[in-house]
């Protein structure tokens, strides 16, 4: 009863916003007649408006009518870059300020994707559907109306309508839910058209992340390492004319130019591991996260629950992404602790940060935590932030399908019994098969004089023929055992594993 009053009453409001679309239908006719005379600049704010409507029946068609509907709208493009000179370009038009260009490519985004028209479409189509949502509400006017006529059947046939379009509510609303499942739904197409969107978004950004980080090791190169060996060659010049004339200085300046390859040495070494830590590549990400918290100076504690090693690239991005959080937890958010999980969900490598800082981290405002968002999008990873004001902030790291099973498959013998089964099967099966059962059944068929090894033919007339059926069955029996009990134990087997490590992932 309680199912079916809730289903009344959402029915009631997903009605009557289906007939409130009407408005904006008429709004959204207006806008194409103005579009059409040139006035584009109505178009956008017009297809946002939709865009929210349609966004609302997607929450409540998966809040109330239980068919999760995913957006099926296409990335929105980026901002557009300046080039070398400083203007902006959109197709063959230049522009001083990036606002035209975003301008236009964001038109030119709602325009061609294909959701907005499935969107429009839905629109004007949705009071229709809705109209049945009422349904209900119109014969149960009916049935208040009905004693108000002469004839005595109506007030019946009302109340059993009535009662028949509220039980069937229910199965409206599922109705209801499969259609906005229909068009407002992604398709095939538009998620593989996004996938590709992004892929293109993600290689650019990893494009220009590795121009960066090239440029930062010819500039660390150029001040550091190459300076000091230029300046240990102008130093070896001077001992060598040194050397005859004031052999202590030039012991001096030789000691100068040890100092200077230690330090040269020292800054090649911090570049490298820059660029990929050697522990990293030798003992794992465990244990180089591990080596990074000791060089910290905040207390950090690492936990790590890894059995399988995740592939390099991904590995060197979790590290780098851990690096940046310490880094962020110690310059901006004054923190003293820090706490490392890393572990895994099913095939997801999963890094939680958590720091008692000051809070207020915000990936929107933060380079840092924007460069570990690009990093990450390559290998489809998400970075979610919980950082109120005043701390703690968490930080989530998640990269699927990072790790496989690499635990080595245990062959769980089958029972003596069940062996001494398959072996009499595959051994023996033929015997009441063949010889006892088939073709006995031909002899019989063929009426044969000799009996032979028929066994069956020595029994009296009445118990022939249950005789030879009964040793097909046996014969089938035996041979279906042999093949079952092997399938049937691999299956428990796997079966048994699978429960085992799911059981290993809960705790």
């Amino acid at each position: 009863m309680k199912r079916h009053v809730v289903a009344i009453g959402q029915g009631l409001a997903l009605g009557l916003l289906a007939l409130a679309d009407i408005v904006l239908i008429a709004l959204s006719l207006v806008t194409a007649m103005l579009t059409g005379l040139g006035m584009i600049f109505v178009f956008t704010p017009t297809i946002r408006l939709i865009r929210r409507r349609t966004m609302l029946a997607r929450e409540l068609t998966g809040r109330w009518l239980g068919t999760p509907v995913a957006p099926s709208y296409l990335p929105p493009p980026p901002p557009p870059r300046p080039q070398p000179d400083g203007w902006y370009r959109h197709e063959r038009q230049l522009y001083k300020t990036p606002r035209w260009p975003e301008w236009n490519n964001r038109w030119k985004w709602l325009f061609t994707d294909p959701a907005t028209w499935r969107d429009g479409l839905w629109l004007f189509l949705n009071p229709v559907a809705g109209t049945f949502l009422l349904l209900p509400f119109a014969v149960a006017g009916c049935f208040l109306a009905a004693p108000w006529y002469p004839n005595p059947v109506a007030t019946p046939a009302a109340a059993v309508a009535a009662l028949a379009t509220v039980i069937a509510m229910p199965w409206l609303l599922r109705g209801y839910g499969w259609w906005n499942h229909l068009l407002l739904s992604p398709t095939a197409r538009s998620v593989l058209a996004g996938r590709v969107q992004r892929l293109d978004r993600v290689r650019l950004e990893a494009a220009d992340s590795q121009a960066a980080e090239l440029r930062r090791i010819e500039r660390d190169l150029h001040d550091g390492a190459q300076a000091r060996l230029v300046a240990m060659g102008m130093t070896l010049g001077a001992v060598e004319e040194l050397m005859d004339r004031d052999p202590a200085a030039a012991k001096a300046l030789l000691a100068k130019v040890r100092e200077a390859s230690s330090t040269a040495l020292t800054e090649l070494r911090g570049l490298v591991r820059g660029i990929h830590p050697p522990v990293l590549a030798e003992r794992g990400l465990g244990d180089a996260v591990r080596a990074l918290a000791l060089d910290s100076p905040m207390k950090v504690t690492v936990t790590v629950d890894l059995k399988t090693r995740p592939e390099s690239p991904v590995e060197s991005a979790a590290y780098f992404s851990i690096s940046e959080l310490l880094t962020n937890a110690a310059r901006h958010g004054g923190a003293e602790r820090v706490w490392i999980d890393i572990s895994r969900q099913d095939r997801t490598l999963r890094v939680t940060v958590t720091d008692d800082g000051s809070g207020g981290a915000d990936p929107s405002r933060g380079s840092g935590l924007r460069g570990i968002e690009r990093r990450l999008a390559a290998f489809d990873g998400v970075l979610a932030i919980s950082s109120p004001p005043g701390g703690p902030t968490t930080a989530i790291i998640d990269l699927p399908d990072a790790l496989t099973w690499s635990e080595p498959e245990t062959k769980v013998p089958m029972p003596r019994w069940k062996l001494v089964v398959v072996g009499l099967g595959w051994g023996l099966g033929w015997l009441p098969l063949f010889p006892q059962g088939l073709v006995t059944m031909v002899a019989k068929l063929a009426g044969a004089d000799a009996f032979s090894w028929f066994l069956a033919l020595y029994l009296p007339g009445p118990w022939q023929w249950p005789m030879i059926v009964f040793n097909i069955l046996l014969g089938l029996g035996m041979y279906g055992a042999a093949l079952a009990l092997p399938i049937a134990h691999a299956r428990r087997h796997s079966m048994t594993e699978n429960t085992i490590r799911s059981l290993k992932l809960d705790r």
